[in-house]
């Protein structure tokens, strides 16, 4: 699903951000990316994105090398590919159906798929009698909740969640963890940067472990380092 072979990124200021990387994800799996600030968790994330591309090495998603990917073929990669980020970035001036239906407005979905794809995935985040809000009048786990669905209307084969529990309580931090989990046993491959120690634990999934620029370990039902 997604391979990354001896990369390195170094960035123009002379920053090695991530150097030799070698990591495969396979298809379904939840993969927790840990590490300290400064780790290359963001840097992955951008790269998987193809926001940027390597300075040496190769990263294959679905078979593709990012690397050799010519412009035009990046929104059909994106499309394959839901992401979260810990703000939110919703639209303030459209309500709770606008801001999904959006995502698949991008993708040029038809009227129809839109109106009956959009429902669904808001019943599954629990925000279908919250449809005509705007995310002013939402909590801010409402608010991450329609974030996720926008991630996933499209169907993607790839979730990306960077720090999506970052602004969130306790409780409200495990309903979102609790709707991720859930998108995975649908199939979808799920990728969380996180600091969240308590879930990761919990969850015991496989867990990566970055320090400045390398991976120092990948487990199995893994657990938070506590250098990390």
């Amino acid at each position: 699903m997604i391979e990354f072979i001896n990369l390195t990124k170094t960035y123009p200021n002379g920053l090695t951000a991530l150097s030799n990387i070698n990591l495969k994800i396979e298809k379904g799996e939840f993969v927790f990316i840990v590490g300290a600030s400064g780790a290359g968790k963001s840097t992955l994330i951008k790269l998987i994105l193809r926001e940027i591309v390597p300075t040496s090495g190769t990263i294959l998603v679905k078979g593709k090398n990012l690397a050799k990917m010519k412009r035009r073929e990046i929104p059909l990669l994106r499309r394959n590919i839901g992401v979260v980020f810990q703000d939110f970035r919703l639209l303030n001036e459209r309500t709770v159906y606008e801001n999904v239906a959006f995502a698949m407005e991008v993708v040029e979905a038809s009227r129809k798929e839109i109106r009956r794809q959009v429902p669904m995935v808001l019943s599954l985040v629990g925000l279908s009698s919250k449809a005509k809000m705007l995310p002013s009048q939402l909590s801010g786990g409402e608010q991450q909740r329609v974030a996720l669905a926008r991630a996933i209307v499209n169907n993607p084969s790839i979730l990306i969640a960077d720090e999506p529990t970052g602004n969130l309580d306790p409780d409200t931090a495990w309903e979102i963890i609790g709707l991720l989990n859930e998108i995975n046993c649908r199939g979808t491959t799920v990728i969380m940067a996180t600091h969240a120690r308590d879930i990761v634990n919990s969850l015991r999934k496989r867990v990566v472990t970055f320090d400045r620029g390398v991976i120092v370990n990948d487990r199995q039902r893994g657990e938070y380092p506590d250098e990390a």
